[in-house]
């Protein structure tokens, strides 16, 4: 089978497309030479096996570029948020250890305001940035053959913390020898058909786990990725067409968003090619499951992982009908349900969702966080609650933080009251999760005022605007509920169970 990684097929394949984002196709020749390239001025500017590489990028080719000359020269590499503010994006650089920063000129007034003094190396693409090199005059001065110490870097994901911070999972090394095979390739390759003749069509921001992770996955077994740089339903079922897409993977927004285009629209795409749809990331409605598989058949499968690794579970498309709402089996772990005194309860019974982890992970800096993600027995959590039936098929019921999941993205409310707390007319706020047909969830803020206002839909705008003004704007309230008091335990904590059932909804 030989090594898994893109540089065989610069060999075997090098005009086969790698990339295509709108008109511009990357060949396997091509991405090889010029990570290649990246790969010796990161050398050649101190960056060894280790080192820490961060990328706030949009989706462009050269994306790819950056990212295979991070893992091919052994670095632990970030990809951050570009939607994030400039404080934001610096705590992920700063706490990541990065030396070297790779952006691009769409980000530009987010990494103007980066203060990061360790960061040597700072790379600007597609045009110039203040403080800043030119990443095409930096490549273009070096070699396209590789480097000497190649070897398998790693990704240093960053997931969103209770505490309004990112967590950093840390993998446990970097290191190993350059095109190793793994359990996610062999996942594609045997449940979802990936080989050299697949394309794959990724509909979602490179910088989140499961796009970027996918995408070098295919090309690790010489597939064709293509990418759009924001999800539009007729543009994503006009890609299908074009390019003949084998594989997708989504989220349930793209679902829901595509079962709203009228029959006729759904009705002229030559869908036909399109052997595997794959969606994860949150809950899918039960209707939107069934109505996207009467129209696309029996091609619809669901993973439930996170970026810690600690499980995953899959279901397939006829399991699904048998066992609707479920998202699969444990195939990485076992999956145990335990209740809040740590035993574990027979099938049925809820509690809080355990996988028998096969690999150790840390969050960044943060070992108290990383022991809350282990019990006593080294089973790791990703936080959720559910319950298993008699043949171990999981089904979850909700999740122990409070994260709200809006067009498959976590959104730690945490970090919006902090914000809002700040606000003169704000005494006291909660921040939720209420239910929106197309996102999944919006976020809504539930406000106790300092003085009732003389007009709510005015102070309601303020707020909203004084929090896109401090935070990423899909992180903000979409709208805010005002109450005289907030409900309170006896220890002043506001009770979130204890809201009105008319400011849920």
């Amino acid at each position: 089978m030989g090594i898994e990684h893109p540089k065989r097929f610069a060999v075997s394949a090098p005009e086969r497309p790698a990339v295509i984002i709108g008109d511009r196709v990357v060949s396997y020749r091509e991405l090889d030479a010029r990570s290649n390239q990246l790969a010796h001025a990161l050398r050649s500017s101190g960056l060894g096996i280790g080192s820490h590489l961060a990328v706030l990028m949009d989706n462009r080719a050269e994306y790819f570029e950056v990212i295979w000359a991070g893992l091919r020269a052994g670095l632990f590499v970030t990809p951050i948020n570009w939607h994030l503010s400039a404080a934001e994006a610096e705590y992920v650089v700063e706490n990541c250890g990065a030396a070297a920063l790779v952006t691009s000129v769409a980000c530009a007034d987010v990494v103007a305001g980066i203060d990061a003094p360790a960061v040597k190396v700072r790379l600007a693409v597609g045009g110039p940035i203040d403080g800043f090199d030119r990443y095409e005059d930096v490549i273009g001065a070096q070699p396209t053959s590789p480097i000497d110490d190649e070897c398998e870097g790693t990704w240093m994901f960053y997931s969103s913390g209770t505490t309004g911070r990112p967590k950093g999972i840390r993998p446990a090394t970097v290191g190993a020898p350059l095109g190793e095979p793994s359990r996610f390739t062999a996942m594609i390759r045997f449940l979802y058909g990936g080989d050299e003749s697949t394309v794959y069509l990724s509909p979602a921001p490179l910088y989140h786990a499961a796009p970027l992770g996918w995408a070098t996955a295919i090309h690790r077994i010489g597939g064709t990725v293509v990418c759009t740089d924001r999800f539009d339903a007729l543009d994503f079922l006009g890609l299908v067409e074009r390019h003949r897409a084998t594989l997708t993977q989504v989220v349930p927004t793209h679902l829901v968003r595509l079962l709203k285009l009228p029959q006729a629209d759904r009705a002229r795409f030559d869908l036909s090619s399109l052997k595997t749809v794959v969606h994860a990331a949150a809950p899918c409605p039960p209707e939107v499951k069934r109505a996207v598989l009467d129209w696309l058949g029996p091609i619809v499968h669901e993973y439930y992982s996170g970026s810690e690794g600690a499980g995953f579970c899959t279901i397939g498309p006829q399991e699904w009908l048998a066992h609707p709402g479920s998202v699969g089996k444990s195939m990485l772990g076992a999956v145990h349900i335990v209740d809040e005194t740590g035993t574990e309860v027979p099938p049925r019974a809820e509690g809080r969702v355990y996988f028998e982890s096969p690999q150790r992970f840390e969050y960044q800096g943060d070992p108290e966080k990383t022991a809350d993600a282990f019990d006593e027995r080294g089973w790791a959590t990703f936080g959720e609650v559910g319950w298993v039936d008699e043949e171990g098929y999981l089904y979850l019921t909700d999740r122990v933080s409070n994260m709200i999941i809006s067009g498959g993205v976590n959104i730690y409310p945490r970090e919006i009251e902090d914000v809002l707390i700040l606000h003169p007319a704000v005494t006291d706020v909660v921040v939720i999760g209420v239910p929106d047909a197309e996102m999944g969830e919006s976020v809504r803020a539930i406000v106790e005022p300092a003085t009732p206002p003389a007009d709510p839909a005015a102070l309601e705008a303020e707020l909203i605007a004084f929090t896109r003004d401090r935070a990423a704007h899909y992180k903000c309230p979409r709208s805010v509920v005002f109450l005289t008091e907030l409900p309170r335990l006896l220890t002043g904590k506001v009770a979130r169970r204890l809201l009105p059932p008319e400011v849920l909804v």
